[in-house]
């Protein structure tokens, strides 16, 4: 340590107060030690140490090496002991007890007084220095997860773009030329592929298909995005281009995907014999009809639109299955309630009313399909109205049959008959609705506007139904 080379000189007799007064100006914390390492004096240079430290009259007459934490006590024994040169002091890392128990970290040294065996203890709170530090580590892991990311993210784009079937061209934006091509690119151009790298894109396709290169490349620039389009190579084989910009770095970087136009489909993609499937559907006599997860009429065959009495598929589109299945409603509801359920739904009858007011019996089939990430619902539609039935045979209502209870008019007063009758016709509508519902009693109970208490009452009433299942169930 350099000390003052005129002291006296330069700051002239100074008293106690003035001593005083330099000495807590020099810490965050000064303690005046006697001989024994007792604490005498204290002194605080701001407000918040001093708080924190319980305005230090807790430590006046105690030893100071009681007041810091275990950890520390052999630290301070070091700087107690003597031999330690004055010039010299030693800084060492002591964590200080505060008021509430809690370890303050501070940087202290030793420096001898005037007076043989006094000591002033010098402190630097270590807090802003610990903060700054851990901030340091946080943003220093929190760069590593960054990075880490980004080495994951980028594993990913390496292993698609190698692996991809179609070819794949990057292209940069601003110059045009080639900057990377995927091994399928490579495949599809041949020798030709290893002087694609660097060199203006343009160049791989034919001379009558550059100019639609240059007209992409400039709507990139401008709009961001563009149609696909059909191209051809060098060989003359003919390319559908799909192609996708995206900033990095300030530039425009472009993405084309090449795949050869026999396999673009005019129906979207498909193949020969997915293209067979779809016009024997269009074709077939019974009605398709696919809908959203909601009911929402997506497309229809021309079957199912005789069967709806509709001209044009047109203006099925915006309208629910409800509109036209069910005797009720609530039918359409419990077969996509089925086939969210389930997945699938087979030979389901119903009804279905045509927009002009005819109505046919009908058997449905159907089933969940994915498409493109989104499920649909798909309907085959069969009517089955012509088929030969049995005649229903007249239903009874506790021992009496329909029959029986008109001959009974004028023999029983007109109030037994009707509650007899109401009887029967309340029994009939339990019964179909069950049937309409595949015995799914929630859904009847829904239908016919009964809780479902309401209902499995009147099924104990008329007997209907398994009567131990629905006392479990209420149970």
């Amino acid at each position: 340590m350099k000390s003052f080379k005129a002291p006296k000189t330069a700051l002239g007799p100074l008293d106690a107060e003035a001593t005083a007064a330099l000495v807590a100006a020099a810490a965050d914390v000064a303690i005046v030690l006697d001989e024994s390492g007792t604490i005498r004096d204290v002194a605080f240079s701001n407000d918040e140490l001093f708080g924190e430290f319980g305005r230090g009259e807790r430590w006046l007459g105690r030893p100071w090496i009681e007041t810091v934490a275990r950890d520390s006590r052999p630290k301070v024994e070091d700087m107690l002991r003597d031999g330690h040169d004055p010039d010299r002091p030693r800084w060492r890392h002591i964590n200080q007890l505060g008021a509430g128990g809690v370890s303050i970290p501070l940087l202290y040294a030793a420096c001898a007084l005037g007076q043989p065996g006094r000591r002033v203890v010098f402190g630097r709170d270590l807090r802003p220095l610990s903060q700054l530090q851990q901030r340091l580590v946080e943003v220093q892991q929190s760069v590593e997860r960054g990075y880490a990311q980004l080495r994951q993210a980028e594993t990913r784009y390496r292993l698609l773009f190698q692996t991809a079937e179609d070819a794949v061209l990057i292209v940069d934006g601003d110059s045009g030329k080639v900057a990377e091509a995927n091994p399928a690119a490579q495949r599809l151009f041949g020798p030709a592929a290893r002087r694609l790298i660097g060199r203006p894109v343009a160049d791989a396709f034919a001379a009558a298909s550059r100019e639609a290169i240059q007209a992409m490349l400039a709507a990139l620039r401008s709009l961001g995005r563009v149609e696909e389009f059909e191209a051809s190579i060098a060989d003359a084989t003919s390319l559908r281009v799909a192609a996708t910009a995206f900033r990095q770095e300030n530039g425009l970087v472009c993405l084309l995907r090449l795949s050869p136009s026999g396999d673009a489909a005019e129906v979207g993609g498909l193949a020969q014999s997915g293209r067979m499937l779809l016009r024997v559907a269009e074709s077939a006599p019974d009605g398709l009809v696919v809908t959203d997860p909601d009911g929402g009429i997506l497309t229809a065959n021309a079957a199912f639109l005789d069967m709806a009495q509709l001209p044009a598929e047109d203006q099925l589109r915006g309208e629910t299955l409800e509109r036209f299945l069910g005797r009720q409603g609530l039918e359409a509801e419990v077969l996509l309630s089925n086939l969210r359920s389930r997945g699938a739904v087979r030979l389901y009858e119903t009804t279905l009313r045509g927009a002009l007011g005819a109505s046919l019996e009908v058997e449905i089939s159907a089933v969940t399909v994915m498409d493109g990430g989104e499920r649909r619902f798909g309907f085959s539609v069969r009517d089955v109205s012509t088929r030969l039935r049995p005649p229903p045979s007249a239903p009874a209502v506790h021992g009496r049959t329909v029959q029986e209870l008109t001959d009974l008019i004028g023999k029983v007063p007109l109030k037994d008959l009707v509650r007899e009758a109401a009887d029967a016709i309340e029994r009939l509508c339990i019964e179909a609705a069950l049937e309409i519902t595949r015995d799914n009693r929630a859904s009847a109970a829904e239908m016919l506007g009964l809780s479902r208490q309401s209902l499995y009452a009147k099924l104990h009433r008329y007997g209907l139904g398994d009567l131990d299942a629905e006392a479990k169930d209420q149970g």
